[in-house]
């Protein structure tokens, strides 16, 4: 079998804050979060048979990085970040780009990666742009029968003369439209604490009380597979700041994430690679709700690769190549409720105690 090259490239780590995107100051999911996701997932791929790995990294966060098994290529201007994208994406059989979607960043380095001639193991691009944007992903949804918070749009500048009279769904939460990790978000308890002008698009939605919860999909033209769902842990300040995870969950709450998350992934246009849905589990089935989608790989990864002793990214590479694969042969451990638990501040997942 011939060797495959794969290019793996983390905004936050690769270089992307070399360009100075206008967000950056908001994004919530810190260097470190970023550069343990793109360790884990590089390092898989090496372990991978038949697999080299390429990557980036920003030389003025990651000076003196290397490892045997991948090859890093460090970069230090804005315009050596895109060349060395561009070339390596060229050159690999495979890329794929973990980035938000905000600005258009996620989009934006498919659209460089295609260009130079790259094949992205990540989603279609139309499915990029409908994740990115929380309000058609929602009405996206609910037009397939997937259950999503009732809410409405709002648009930057001044919120309040917006506000319809009947809109009657407090508590509510207030969202950036097109942001990630948790970009002005918050809960507001009544129509009073709406705030009175905002930056960006907005999302004004129910809030759904109940258990957060994150399912990964490894997704491809032939199979979708769920992994097993993550409980999230959020922020208790009304913020919902992602603060890590744990897993597994219950068997009757698993059974009900997984249906709900593979029904989402199933209206999108073309999901492939690693698909991350977030949910929330009410009292019942009829109660739980799709918050949003990540059409990308989510920091979920580094507790979910300790929950299987098979190779994740191996997997999600078999079936965006258009295979298929046996669920078994990831061989799932058998693990208590809440056994595995990570958070975004520490440097790997852990057996809870």
């Amino acid at each position: 079998m011939a060797r495959k090259t794969i290019f793996v490239y983390e905004f936050l780590t690769g270089g992307g804050l070399l360009h100075g995107a206008a967000a950056t100051s908001s994004i919530n999911s810190p260097f470190a979060e970023g550069r343990l996701m793109a360790d884990a997932i590089a390092a898989d791929f090496a372990h991978a048979t038949n697999c080299d790995v390429v990557g980036m990294r920003d030389l003025r966060m990651c000076r003196g990085d290397s490892s045997g098994s991948i090859a890093w290529h460090h970069v230090l201007t804005a315009a050596e970040e895109r060349q060395t994208f561009c070339l390596l994406a060229s050159q690999a059989d495979w890329t794929l780009v973990i980035a938000p979607e905000f600005d258009g960043l996620l989009a934006n380095r498919y659209r460089m990666a295609q260009q130079a001639g790259g094949k992205l193991l990540n989603a279609s691009l139309l499915c990029l742009e409908l994740a990115a944007d929380k309000q058609r992903t929602c009405e996206h949804l609910s037009g397939c029968g997937v259950p999503v918070p009732r809410g409405i749009a709002l648009h930057a500048g001044t919120l309040r003369q917006q506000l319809p009279p009947d809109f009657a769904f407090w508590p509510a939460v207030l969202k950036d439209r097109y942001g990630a990790g948790s970009q002005h978000v918050q809960r507001l308890e009544t129509s009073a604490d709406l705030p009175d002008t905002m930056p960006c698009d907005c999302r004004l939605e129910e809030y759904c009380p109940g258990v957060p919860v994150s399912v990964a999909l490894l997704c491809g033209p032939a199979q979708r597979l769920a992994l097993m769902p993550c409980r999230q842990s959020l922020s208790d300040d009304g913020r919902f700041r992602y603060q890590g995870g744990c897993l597994p969950l219950d068997d009757e709450r698993a059974a009900r994430a997984e249906q709900l998350a593979m029904r989402a992934v199933d209206c999108l246009p073309d999901p492939r690679g690693w698909m991350g849905v977030d949910l929330v589990l009410g009292d019942s089935a009829a109660a739980d709700r799709v918050i949003e989608i990540n059409p990308r790989c989510t920091t979920s990864y580094i507790g979910l690769r300790q929950a299987y002793r098979g190779n994740l990214a191996a997997a999600m590479l078999t079936l965006a190549a258009g295979g298929t694969i046996d669920p078994q042969s990831l061989q799932p451990r058998k693990l208590q409720a809440g056994e595995i638990a990570w958070s975004v501040s520490s440097t790997a997942a852990h057996d809870a105690a």
